[in-house]
C-alpha cells in the first residue's frame, strides 16, 4: 500500500496562518493536519503502508524533514515530489507518479475524518463522499441501485447530487490511474482549466472500472481558519472519546481551571485562568488572566487578560486584551 497525499497549494483561504508554514502543517488538536490524516488512514488499512509520497511546493528543507518524519513515525518510507504550477488535481497526483502503483490510497491533505471501517482492497476504487447541504463548491457523484458510481461531476453549477468528494480515494490498480491522469495531461483534457481527477475517473468507468462510494463517519474540513477551529474541537472530543492523554505531564497549570477537552503541549503555562472547553495550547505558550474556549493557540505565544473564543493564534503571539474573536499570524503583538 502507498499513500499519495498532494498538498502543494498556498492555503489562501488559511492566511494569515499559512504564510510562514503550509496550511497541512497547522496544528489541530495538538499535532498537524497532515500527521492526523496519515496516522487516520493507516488506521484503516488492513496491510502494511510501504510509502508515503508528499506532493508540496518548495517549502524548504525543515518542512521536508517534518514530513518525512511523519511518514516514518507509522513505519513508512517518506517520499518527497513537486508540483511547480497549480494545474488542478490530476496533475497533483500525476507529480507522484513513481508512487503510482499497487494499492494507492490518495488524499488531499485539507480534510480530515472519522471512519469505523477498514478499507475493503478488493474493490476496484473507493472513494469517500458526503451529503452536503451546498455541492456547488465540490466535486460530486450519482450512484445506481447496485451501489456503484455512475457519473463524476466537478462543482456543479445546477444541481445534480449532494453527495461531494470528501478528498480521499483508494485505487486497487495504481499503474492504471497513473496512465489515466498522464492520458489527460497529454491531450490537454481540462475542466473549468484546470486538469481534474474526476475526468480520470469518468475514463475509467467507461473502461470497467467499478468505484463504489465510500462512508465516514464524519467528514472535518480544514479549508479555511472558521472550519478548522471547528474540526479542532470535534477533534478534540474524538481524542477524548479515545481515552488518548492530552494535557502534558510537563505543562504547568496553577490556580486555573480546566474544562474538558483541552489540549496542552509540553512547557505551556496555565495562571489564573479558566481555559475550555475546545482548546488547544501549543508548546511553551503562556496563559496568564484569561478566560478560553473554542480556541487554538500554538507554540511560544503568550495570552494575558484575555477573554477569548471562536480563535485561532499563531507562533509567537503577544495578546493582551479584552473580550474578543480573533485571527492572529505568527510574530503578531496585540495590545
Amino acid at each position: 500500500m502507498r499513500i499519495i497525499i498532494p498538498m502543494a497549494g498556498m492555503g489562501k483561504r488559511m492566511r494569515p496562518h499559512s504564510l510562514f508554514i503550509p496550511k497541512p502543517l497547522i496544528p489541530v488538536a495538538g499535532k498537524p493536519i497532515v500527521q492526523h490524516l496519515v496516522k487516520d488512514i493507516v488506521k484503516i488499512c488492513k496491510e502494511d503502508v510501504e510509502e508515503i509520497a508528499f506532493v508540496i511546493g518548495h517549502f524548504g528543507e525543515a518542512v521536508e524533514k517534518q514530513l518525512i518524519g511523519i511518514a516514518e513515525s507509522v513505519g513508512a518510507k517518506g517520499s518527497i515530489f513537486y508540483q511547480e504550477e497549480a494545474l488542478g488535481t490530476a496533475h497533483a497526483i500525476l507529480c507522484a507518479k513513481e508512487a503510482l502503483k499497487g494499492h494507492v490510497v490518495v488524499a488531499f491533505a485539507d480534510t480530515l475524518f472519522k471512519a469505523d471501517f477498514t478499507l475493503d482492497t478488493n474493490q476496484d476504487g473507493i472513494i469517500w463522499v458526503q451529503k452536503v447541504e451546498d455541492p456547488r463548491p465540490f466535486g460530486v457523484v450519482k450512484i445506481n441501485d447496485e451501489g456503484y458510481i455512475t457519473d463524476f461531476v466537478e462543482k456543479p453549477e445546477t444541481f445534480v447530487s449532494d453527495l461531494a468528494i470528501i478528498g480521499i480515494y483508494y485505487f486497487k490498480d495504481g499503474e492504471n490511474l497513473r496512465d489515466e491522469l498522464q492520458y489527460l495531461i497529454d491531450n490537454n483534457i481540462l475542466d473549468k482549466g484546470e486538469f481534474q481527477i474526476t475526468n480520470a475517473l469518468e475514463n475509467m468507468k467507461e473502461k470497467g472500472v467499478k468505484i463504489k462510494p465510500g462512508e465516514v463517519t464524519e467528514w472535518l474540513d480544514c479549508g479555511n481558519y472558521q472550519v478548522t477551529i471547528n474540526t479542532n474541537q470535534r477533534y478534540l472530543t474524538y481524542l477524548e472519546e479515545r481515552g488518548e492523554k492530552l494535557q502534558s505531564d510537563k505543562a504547568k497549570v496553577k490556580n486555573s481551571v480546566i474544562i474538558p477537552p483541552v489540549l496542552i503541549d509540553d512547557d505551556a503555562e496555565i495562571e489564573n485562568s479558566v481555559v475550555g472547553p475546545y482548546v488547544s495550547i501549543g508548546k511553551g505558550t503562556k496563559i496568564k488572566n484569561s478566560r478560553l474556549s473554542n480556541t487554538i493557540i500554538q507554540k511560544d505565544s503568550s495570552i494575558v487578560d484575555g477573554h477569548i473564543a471562536d480563535s485561532m493564534i499563531g507562533n509567537n503571539v503577544e495578546f493582551k486584551g479584552d473580550s474578543r474573536s480573533l485571527s492572529l499570524g505568527d510574530f503578531t503583538r496585540l495590545e
